[in-house]
């Protein structure tokens, strides 16, 4: 990177100027969040199975948890497809429920529609926006409550308060949603208009659908979904998707949904009709997001974040909006007894999440009027953004999302990346006359993933950091690698790789991954992105590409933020599948999941004069 430091001098003057000014930049744990409280004043009584009836008479169910107080007091509403008597506590998540309550909350845990001990036929997505409104009103006017209301949860619980959210019941007041996305179809089901297999099908099969099949007293479902859950590797490998047989494609009963997701294989209306991304202008509330560097939903989730400050529908919602981005994956971020990636295990302490007392902390100050949480805890008025630096292993603090001191800096593809020579190299000067790149890509023989952002564990997806090394020993992997980095250099941000590419096929996909090497030849994951050719300008109106013509392709790598030490290396690794991840393209420009056809493509990655490559980097200044 080549980023001078700083003289000692020269840094101990800003800081105290920023001391003088009240705003000193904040780099330890102590200094951001509140100390966890134990157990609060208040008793606790629970009730199981509390009926709310929704606008079309279908009965949800709820336990509530009812601090023992003469005093009205504010709602904490949970509404999760996971069962509501687990409430996202394990693996090591959130408090139980009766734990916010003695806080003298009124805490309600709903099973959705179609799961657990609700009624109605669940359908992923479809019903949440109504029932959300529906259960928030619905909880406002329960006895003992003083008609404010949060939301929380994480993942698809998640999703649950932003459809809720963006129909603005007038009794909702604030959400915190952790691990959860901007749009259901780019970020969640699919990515740069591929699937995302590793994540979406295990998930679907071992959970979803056999949670609502058990809700309907399906059995004979159930034993054949949790038989199959088994053996995933077998069901992974299946095609077509749209004929998978353990979600029995012949019975409507048992996963209509999942097979809607394969059909509506662009962003259509059918996906467009529960968005979040199309509606910041209607919320209305201040919201608390968590997030994690590997988690399966990030860029959704810091978009939300940044979609609010700009859109909010009222200035107060703009404002007050606060996102937290953690050293996580996707369920593994209370850390003291989960098991994450190895590699974030490793972090310690410092990377434990805060997300019960920082919660708590908001709910307290929103809720219930409170200023007396700690300066940290809420947002001051103004959007803020923690985020953990990996490498350096700190926390930091930014007023916008990316942070505003980043500066893009572009480094060009050169050399031979192949590996064949594996002399590719990334610089900052443009190349001139240089040769392509060209390699053989295989859909039958995809390169493998090595973690990444998948779901939802490190043990049941890719996802998390883990040394590649093994991945680009194929021919299939091209290798572009920098300098050692002269000072210690934090990169902050999105990452965009400007790829000029062509291919035998109509359709292919393109792969882009950044890395740092380690000064001791270790290859470290930091993110991944994907672009499926046909759909290089619009995710709802695809494209075929012509064969052997160039095409200027971006590819989004999602975020990430980690301190290159002196020493270390920037590379970025380019390929055309990462497997189980996504889905591999069969390079014959047919509809997702409809066929069996595959077709061997070979591909040309270019860099030179008139097709310059490149990686543009976020480096944070200073």
């Amino acid at each position: 990177m080549g980023l001078n430091r700083i003289p000692r001098w020269a840094a101990a003057l800003a800081i105290l100027i920023l001391l003088l000014a009240g705003c000193a930049p904040q780099r330890d744990e102590a200094a951001l969040w509140p100390s966890l409280p134990g157990r609060g004043p208040c008793a606790v009584t629970k009730q199981e199975d509390v009926p709310a009836t929704m606008r079309d008479g279908v009965v949800l169910r709820a336990d509530v948890y009812r601090p023992q107080t003469d005093d009205a007091v504010p709602v904490i509403l949970m509404r999760t497809q996971y069962g509501k008597s687990g409430a996202q506590v394990d693996p090591t998540r959130y408090e139980p429920p009766d734990w916010f309550a003695s806080q003298c909350y009124l805490v309600v845990v709903q099973d959705v529609r179609g799961q657990g001990t609700s009624g109605g036929v669940f359908s992923e997505f479809t019903n949440d926006q109504n029932d959300g409104y529906d259960s928030v009103e619905w909880a406002a006017a329960l006895p003992g409550s003083n008609g404010k209301v949060g939301m929380y949860g994480s993942s698809y619980v998640g999703a649950t308060q932003w459809l809720a959210a963006v129909t603005a019941p007038p009794h909702l007041v604030t959400i915190v949603p952790a691990n959860t996305a901007s749009d259901y179809y780019d970020g969640w089901t699919y990515e740069g208009g591929q699937f995302r297999l590793g994540f979406v099908l295990p998930w679907a099969l071992e959970s979803i659908a056999t949670t609502a099949a058990e809700n309907r007293n399906d059995q004979a479902t159930v034993d054949e979904l949790r038989s199959a859950a088994k053996d995933l590797t077998r069901w992974i490998d299946f095609r077509p998707f749209d004929r998978l047989p353990p979600m029995r494609p012949d019975n409507p009963a048992v996963a209509p949904w999942y097979f809607d997701w394969i059909r509506h294989w662009t962003r259509d209306q059918f996906w467009q009709n529960v968005s979040i991304r199309d509606r910041y202008p209607t919320v209305t509330v201040p919201v608390l997001h968590f997030e994690g560097w590997y988690d399966a939903f990030l860029a959704g989730g810091v978009e939300n974040f940044a979609g609010m400050v700009a859109h909010g529908a009222t200035q107060s919602a703009r404002d007050n909006q606060r996102l937290v981005i953690g050293p996580w994956d996707h369920v593994a971020w209370g850390r003291s007894d989960s098991e994450p990636a190895p590699m974030l295990k490793d972090i310690g302490p410092v990377g434990d999440s805060p997300i019960n007392q920082l919660m708590l902390a908001w709910f307290d100050h929103f809720l219930k009027g409170r200023n007396d949480t700690g300066g940290a805890a809420v947002a001051p008025g103004r959007p803020r953004v923690d985020y953990f630096v990996m490498g350096a292993n700190q926390w930091r603090t930014a007023s916008a999302w990316p942070p505003p001191n980043t500066t893009p800096t572009t480094y060009y593809l050169s050399g031979q990346g192949g590996i064949a020579d594996r002399t590719g190299r990334l610089q900052q000067t443009a190349p001139g006359s240089e040769a392509p790149d060209v390699y053989t890509y295989d859909p039958n023989f995809p390169a493998p993933s090595l973690g990444g952002h998948s779901c939802c564990g490190a043990r049941s997806g890719p996802q998390g950091p883990y040394d590649q090394t093994p991945a680009e020993q194929r021919s299939d992997v091209l290798v572009y690698t920098s300098d050692p980095v002269g000072s210690d250099t934090e990169v902050t941000g999105p990452t965009t790789v400007n790829l000029w590419a062509s291919s035998s096929a109509p359709d292919t996909d393109f792969t882009a991954k950044l890395e740092v090497v380690k000064t001791d030849g270790a290859v470290v994951n930091l993110n991944d992105g994907i672009l499926r050719t046909a759909f290089r300008d619009s995710l709802s109106a695809p494209t075929p590409i012509e064969p052997g013509r160039p095409y200027p392709l971006r590819i989004q790598i999602w975020p990430t933020s980690y301190e290159f030490r002196a020493g270390e290396r920037i590379r970025v690794e380019i390929s055309s599948s990462d497997y189980p991840q996504f889905a591999p393209n069969p390079n014959t420009g047919a509809p997702f999941g409809q066929g069996t056809a595959t077709a061997v493509a070979s591909q040309t990655i270019l860099h030179d004069a008139q097709h310059p490559s490149s990686v543009v980097l976020p480096v944070i200044a200073g």
